[in-house]
């Protein structure tokens, strides 16, 4: 080949090269680079026992600026984690700590390719652990198995708990079924059992639940199909059978009746610390006539984040001067400046615009003795509805939230009940 027929190659050669890398450059476009974990859905799994792993789902994501999000999943449920950070241990093998500040737990890992491997931590119960573990790319939740459900599960269900012992309880659950596809809850006289996600395969089914503080498995089978029976288990630390009928009139009892205030008059009145350490009582000039929402709860407690959101909301589109709202707190710590901090980080993080006072320690008894104007406290949250002259007008025990049925009616009664009180 002569020189100039080299040439003239090395120009064709160079001629293909520019266009096809504009072909390329027009036609893919390239995906914005992630500096940690990949984004995209999860399957994560907690160890809850030697024989039962729990699973849920996560959902990673990227912003403009290229901060990480993370999305816990249940159902129609899609829980932000609030921390996220980073590091490298002494072995140089990256990690990620995913924290849920407000209800007092995280989740630690090592992460390689597309897997996280730790545990999780919750911080007021003691040495309380749970190997964690996520699969980047999985978007089953039990299985990707599809075997023919003998029954469909749609509508209500009569069921008790803590079958033939003296804590026996009932409940309802409330579930939807599209093909093996199962979600909905449980409702009890002291709340619900959050949303719950999972499956029907032939004649067992499985359901769960994580949100930073709840780890809910449900497992069972389909008698036939007009009964269930299964097993309910809360972590590592609780567990009990369960049983239930098909029932599209099953009904509780009224919430509105379980606690009783027992002093003659159905007057109340307290004195506790405030986040700064001030003492406030009800007869404070602040709530000289005006009519009140006492809440009693716990910043660990998901059912009281909700109720905490739900009185947040309606005095924002619902300002009435004559209303006030106090929450009296019950914490998992003895120790009074552990239990401050959480309060304070609590109202913080949520710009709560009412006094949380600190009110004792968690254990029912306890707070039913400290109180002591309530005949038992049955559930956190307990909401009271005072009027002006400080007399309880009704006390609504639990709070079953938006994943219930129950949830429109009680908003009803409690708009109702705001306006009884504060005429």
């Amino acid at each position: 080949m002569s020189a100039s027929s080299v040439q003239r190659f090395k120009i064709l050669v160079g001629v293909i090269i520019l266009a096809v890398s504009s072909i390329i450059s027009s036609c893919v476009e390239v995906a914005k680079p992630y500096t940690q974990i990949p984004p995209g859905i999860w399957r994560a799994e907690l160890s809850i026992t030697k024989d039962a792993n729990l699973p849920f789902n996560m959902e990673s994501s990227y912003d403009e600026d290229g901060k990480l999000n993370i999305y816990i999943l249940n159902a129609e449920e899609r829980i932000k984690v609030e921390e996220i950070s980073f590091g490298t241990t002494k072995m140089l093998k990256d990690t990620i700590v995913i924290g849920f500040p407000l209800l007092d737990t995280y989740i630690t890992g090592e992460y390689r390719e597309n897997i996280i491997e730790g545990t999780w931590h919750v911080n007021n119960r003691e040495d309380y652990e749970i190997p964690f573990v996520a699969y980047h790319g999985q978007s089953h939740r039990f299985t990707t198995d599809i075997t023919k459900p003998s029954a469909n599960l749609t509508g209500k269900w009569a069921a008790t708990f803590e079958l033939e012992t003296e804590d026996e309880y009932p409940a309802i659950g409330e579930f939807t079924q599209e093909g093996n596809n199962l979600s909905g809850t449980f409702l009890t006289e002291t709340g619900d059992y959050r949303y719950l996600e999972g499956t029907v395969q032939g004649d067992k089914f499985s359901l769960s639940c994580f949100d930073g503080s709840h780890a809910f498995l449900f497992e069972g089978d389909i008698s036939d199909k007009e009964i269930l029976s299964g097993s309910f288990l809360s972590g590592s630390h609780y567990a009990t059978n369960w049983i239930a009928t098909r029932d599209d009139n099953a009904k509780l009892t009224d919430v509105y009746g379980l606690s009783q205030i027992t002093t003659p008059d159905k007057k109340i009145n307290f004195k506790l610390p405030n986040t700064d350490g001030q003492l406030i009582s009800l007869t404070d000039d602040q709530y000289e006539g005006k009519a009140k929402l006492i809440t009693i709860m716990g910043t660990w407690c998901p059912n009281c984040l909700d109720e905490s959101k739900f009185i947040i909301d309606y005095i924002k589109k619902n300002p009435n001067d004559d209303l006030a709202v106090i929450a009296l707190a019950f914490e998992k710590y003895r120790d009074k400046d552990t239990s401050l901090s959480k309060i304070k980080n609590y109202k913080d993080r949520l710009s709560i615009p009412y006094e949380i006072l600190m009110a004792g320690y968690y254990d029912k008894a306890e707070a039913t003795k400290e109180l002591g104007f309530i005949d038992e406290i049955l559930s956190y949250p307990t909401l009271l509805f005072v009027n002006k002259d400080n007399e309880v007008i009704k006390v609504h025990t639990g709070f079953n939230g938006p994943a219930t049925s129950e949830y429109a009616a009680f908003k009803s009664s409690f708009d109702q009940l705001v306006k009884d009180i504060t005429k």
